[in-house]
């Protein structure tokens, strides 16, 4: 599955820009040819070693991620300039040996080759901007977004209530404990009143990623930290993280609620397993996490897909917090979220629930972000 849905399409893309930077923009029997020959072929080996060892080759991570990046926007800006490419090419009459089957035959780069290489420079300098461009957006601080939620049913005395949401830290081979330690001082620069991290923490075991996420313990907030598992987790080992979240302060939610009190008023603060959790008999369950609580009070739930909205919204719940659409993180990949999920990101209304979506505040695969920065979001409910 894997192979279909990524490799072969990477495949196509690599015999692609072999075509456009290779073939095109060099002589047969040349140096760069065989420079170019060879340095494809590798480079997709090398993505291919990144995306499925990563764990385990770490030292490969970075320039097989790096790769993949710049050979997507690569491509996407090659098939752009595909129709200036093929104008520019008819006004130019190219000299041709007799018998030769290809302009490379003629013994002096030929006009038809300049031009390939004045396009392959272009579009290397092009993509090669926006992923540095990217990279400097993956790898900074997360920008902070505040966003003011009014809840029916609110108590006043609940009113500026603040929850600093973070979602898709991703720790793993690309981002470890300073990560953390930068999200966690945001986070508590902005003092807020709780702390809700919305699945797809790691990519990785405990054994080798607990201590980038230890920084978690000195999260501060009033009313606790809490977390529901993403995807990822299930992909990681989602037991042993459970408990080492719990041991770190970290209050897991497993289809389950809290009732969160303040001023004689209270909110239920609920969370649910992810949709992938289904796989491992840990399935999400909005039924059980809201049963038998008390319907005049306001509930906010924490689940990691956007999807599970039309659960929720079912169920009477009145704000819904959620990550895993990284906001498309690589432009233009926000086109094919809403093909699976019914908000890209930000605050949107499905029925009579809100539900929030965070950008989340790493990435997956290439640490680049393009169009959709990282972001820390505090919801500031209000009545």
């Amino acid at each position: 599955m894997f192979f279909l849905l990524l490799g072969v399409p990477a495949a196509l893309a690599h015999y692609y820009l072999w075509r456009r930077l290779v073939r095109d923009t060099t002589l047969k029997g040349s140096r760069g040819r065989l420079f170019g020959n060879v340095a494809l072929p590798a480079a997709f080996v090398l993505m291919l070693v990144a995306l499925v060892l990563q764990r385990d080759v770490e030292v490969l991570a970075w320039p097989g991620f790096m790769w993949l990046a710049l050979m997507f926007y690569l491509t996407l800006v090659l098939g752009v300039l595909e129709i200036p490419r093929l104008l520019v090419n008819r006004r130019v009459k190219t000299p041709v040996l007799v018998g030769a089957d290809e302009p490379e035959a003629v013994p002096l780069p030929s006009r038809r080759v300049f031009i390939a290489r004045s396009f392959a420079i272009a579009s290397g300098l092009t993509a090669g901007s926006i992923v540095g461009y990217g990279a400097s957006k993956a790898l900074g601080p997360p920008e902070l977004t505040s966003v003011p939620v009014p809840i029916r049913r609110l108590d006043p005395s609940l009113s500026g209530f603040r929850i600093a949401v973070v979602s898709d830290i991703h720790l793993g081979p690309l981002a470890g404990r300073g990560h953390t330690e930068r999200i966690v001082r945001m986070i508590n620069e902005q003092q807020p009143d709780l702390v809700a991290i919305v699945g797809d923490l790691v990519d990785g075991s405990v054994d080798k990623l607990g201590d980038d996420a230890a920084p978690l313990r000195d999260l501060v907030a009033e009313h606790g930290s809490f977390f529901v598992t993403g995807n990822h987790e299930y992909y990681s080992g989602f037991e042993p993280w459970l408990a080492e979240l719990e041991r770190l302060g970290v209050n897991p939610l497993r289809n389950e609620r809290v009732a969160i009190e303040r001023g004689g008023a209270t909110f239920d603060l609920a969370g649910v397993n992810d949709v992938a959790g289904s796989q491992f008999d840990d399935g999400p369950d909005i039924a059980r996490a809201l049963s038998g609580r008390n319907t005049a009070n306001p509930v906010v739930l924490l689940a990691h897909q956007p999807v599970q909205v039309e659960t929720a919204s079912k169920h009477g719940v009145d704000l819904q917090l959620s990550g895993h659409t990284h906001g498309g993180q690589m432009f233009p990949f926000h086109l094919a979220v809403p093909l699976q999920q019914p908000v890209i990101a930000g605050l949107e209304k499905i029925d009579d629930t809100w539900v929030y979506v965070t950008r989340g505040a790493g990435f997956w695969g290439p640490p680049v972000r393009v169009g959709a920065p990282p972001e820390i979001s505090i919801i500031q409910l209000t009545t």
